[in-house]
């Protein structure tokens, strides 16, 4: 990275006012709350009407995250959508929010990495400001998953739950902002959660459709595994390249996909339970959303301090996984 301190220079959120409970979920599948609750810590999650797409959620956040900024929206230079659930497979959902926020002229582009999404967005964003070609970039991640579950697969549909957050980049001051970032995939694992046919590959026919296979497909057993290993492990070295340790950790915003996954990241990082933000509970997961969502609330509730070291964790499908270690 360049000298250049690229920093948060304030965030949003928004999430649907429609709270689905467990007992909700059990009149729709064969399920209850106590199963749900021990294998992954969720007691509700938030679910869009049938009005509402990624790009009104994202609207909302992005203005948060704008006011919360002190920054116009003539002031953004690039918008940055994460979302596996566009509006529609084009335009990107970046240009209807670049639009409707009123950031005329300003680039936007949407970017697929599953959970890991608004980790890869913010690793894009950051070099640009670096380098001189934008000032303030608008970072979101966005999904409406609710949109794509499969009510009849009692052990997915319960897990996944609608939002969006937001983030306005920018130039900070020395010694603040972004430090490192540690990204990667692994390919190999594309099929272990996906949402097979509606591309190129299986397009929409009445048997595709029938078939069930414009759904959220995973294999649940394998991306526990999978996460449970690449949590530390992409924290660890994201810390390393940033020159520290995880003793210097002040503050972990984990992606909120289960409490399980969350408590062994806690355990190898050595950290006390209050220095980590967990709001599973509430939304389940968001899958690219969760990570902005959580840092808003948790600066929101100022539990983040000046000057405290952070870092951001996720995995996704893809298999993909991201890491960044900042200082606010």
């Amino acid at each position: 990275m360049s000298n250049l301190p690229v920093g948060i220079l304030g965030t949003g959120s928004a999430v649907p006012e429609n709270v689905v409970t467990n007992d909700d979920m059990a009149k729709r599948v064969d399920t209850n709350d106590e199963w749900i609750r021990t294998r992954t810590g969720i007691r509700e999650r938030r679910f869009v009407d049938d009005q509402t797409a990624s790009s009104d959620l994202a609207v909302r956040a992005a203005e948060r995250a704008m006011e919360a900024a002190g920054v116009t929206a003539d002031q953004i230079d690039l918008v940055i959508c994460a979302t596996v659930t566009p509006d529609m497979m084009f335009p990107a959902t970046a240009c209807l929010v670049q639009d409707r926020i009123g950031a005329k002229g300003a680039a936007a582009f949407d970017l697929s990495a599953g959970c890991s999404g608004f980790l890869y967005g913010l690793s894009c964003a950051v070099p640009m400001i670096q380098g001189g070609l934008y000032k303030h970039v608008l970072v979101i991640g966005v999904e409406t998953l609710s949109k794509i579950m499969d009510f009849e697969d009692r052990s997915t549909c319960v897990l996944f739950g609608d939002g969006a957050g937001a983030v306005v980049l920018g130039p900070t001051a020395e010694g603040r902002g972004f430090l490192s970032f540690e990204l990667g995939a692994d390919g190999s694992g594309g099929n272990l959660l996906k949402q097979e046919a509606g591309g190129s590959r299986n397009p929409a026919t009445q048997e595709t459709v029938l078939a069930r296979k414009h759904f959220i497909s995973m294999a649940g057993n394998e991306v526990f595994k999978f996460a449970v290993r690449i949590l530390g492990t992409a924290s660890e070295s994201a810390l390393k390249k940033a020159g520290l340790g995880k003793e210097d950790i002040d503050y972990l915003i984990p992606h909120q996909a289960n409490i399980r996954i969350i408590e062994s990241a806690i355990k190898r990082l050595d950290l006390a339970e209050e220095k980590v933000y967990i709001n599973l509970d509430k939304y389940g997961n968001m899958s690219s959303a969760s990570i902005p969502v959580a840092l808003d609330e948790a600066v929101r509730a100022g539990k983040i301090k000046e000057n405290d070291t952070l870092v951001l964790v996720g995995f996704g499908a893809g298999l993909t996984w991201g890491a960044t270690v900042l200082r606010w």
